[in-house]
C-alpha cells in the first residue's frame, strides 16, 4: 500500500524504511472497535518490519527457473527497528490484588475465580480464559495448559496451589459441569468462552470499585509479573514450567523486578569466604 505494487524489492532503501515507520504510526490501528482510537506503538511497527525483512531473506534462498535467486542481497539488512524508549511493564502488588479480590464478587463471580487462578498460577489471561473442566484434575490437584491455547505453544501440566484448588471446587459446586465445557463460559452462550474484552472490562470495573488508581499498562499481565517476582528464589527451570515460559531470559528481562526484601535476605545469607593455604 505504501511502496506500490510495482515497486521492485531490490530497490528498497533506508528512506523507504524510515518512511514506512512514519506512515504506519500515522495510520493508526486498523482493527476497528475500541482499538481504532489507539496509536500504533513501536513494537507493532517493529514486528511489521521483521516480517518484511524475513520475506526478503527468503527471497535470497529461492531461485527462478534459470537458477537465479530472486534477490542477490537483502536491501534492508541491518537497519534499526523502532524501539520503545520506556516500555510500560507495571507489576501488581499483593495489596492491589487483595483489593480487587475483595470487590470481585460484586463485578462477577467468574472475575473472582479468574483473579485467584491468575495470581496462583502466573499464567496469561488468554490461557486461563480457554480452560475447560477437562483440563482440571481436582483429585490430583493439577491443571493442563494446552498448547493450542498458549501464546508460545507450550503444552504443560502444573500443580495447583491450595487457593486455586479451593476456588475451582467452589465453582464446581455452584455451577456443576464436567468434560470439555468451558470454566469461563460466555454470558450469552455456554458453547463459547468469555472474550478477552470481558476480562479487561472486569479488571477496569474492579479497579473502580476498589478505588485503585489505574496505572497505564496495569492489567492481568501485572499479576504474571507479580508471580515471577515472588518466585525469584526458585530455580528458573521450575519457574518457567510453573508459569508457562519457554525462555528463562524472558523472565529475567521482562517479568522479574528487583525488590528490597529479596536484597536484604540475600545480604543476610551472605557467606564469608575463608581461604586455606595448601
Amino acid at each position: 500500500e505504501l511502496f506500490g505494487g510495482e515497486r521492485k524489492a531490490s530497490t528498497l532503501n533506508r528512506r523507504d524504511w524510515d518512511r514506512y515507520i512514519a506512515w504506519r504510526r500515522a495510520r493508526g490501528d486498523q482493527r476497528g472497535g475500541r482499538a481504532a482510537d489507539k496509536p500504533v506503538g513501536n513494537r507493532v511497527i517493529a514486528e511489521d518490519l521483521k516480517w518484511l525483512r524475513s520475506v526478503l531473506n527468503w527471497a535470497l534462498s529461492v531461485t527462478d527457473n534459470e537458477g537465479r535467486p530472486f534477490l542477490e542481497r537483502n536491501p534492508l539488512h541491518g537497519l534499526p527497528y523502532p524501539r520503545e524508549e520506556t516500555p510500560r511493564r507495571p507489576i501488581s502488588t499483593d495489596a492491589t490484588y487483595l483489593a480487587l479480590l475483595a470487590v470481585s464478587v460484586h463485578v462477577d463471580p467468574l472475575f473472582e475465580l479468574a483473579l485467584v487462578i491468575a495470581n496462583g498460577t502466573g499464567h496469561r489471561i488468554g490461557a486461563i480464559s480457554m480452560l475447560r473442566w477437562s483440563d482440571v484434575d481436582l483429585e490430583a490437584g493439577t491443571i493442563r495448559w494446552q498448547a493450542t491455547h498458549d501464546k508460545m505453544g507450550f503444552e504443560h501440566q502444573t500443580p495447583m496451589p491450595t487457593e486455586v484448588l479451593a476456588a475451582l471446587q467452589r465453582r464446581r459446586q455452584v455451577a456443576p459441569s464436567i468434560g470439555d465445557t468451558w470454566i469461563f463460559p460466555a454470558p450469552r452462550s455456554i458453547k463459547a468462552p468469555c472474550s478477552r474484552n470481558l476480562f479487561r472490562d472486569w479488571w477496569q470495573e474492579g479497579e473502580a470499585l476498589a478505588g485503585v488508581s489505574h496505572e497505564p499498562g496495569m492489567g492481568w499481565h501485572s499479576l504474571r509479573r507479580k508471580f515471577a517476582t515472588e518466585f525469584k528464589h526458585i530455580p528458573l527451570k521450575d519457574l518457567c514450567y510453573l508459569g508457562g515460559w519457554k525462555d528463562a531470559q524472558t523472565i529475567l528481562k521482562c517479568y522479574q523486578r528487583a525488590d528490597t526484601a529479596t536484597m536484604k535476605a540475600a545480604l543476610a545469607s551472605r557467606q564469608r569466604l575463608e581461604f586455606v593455604s595448601l
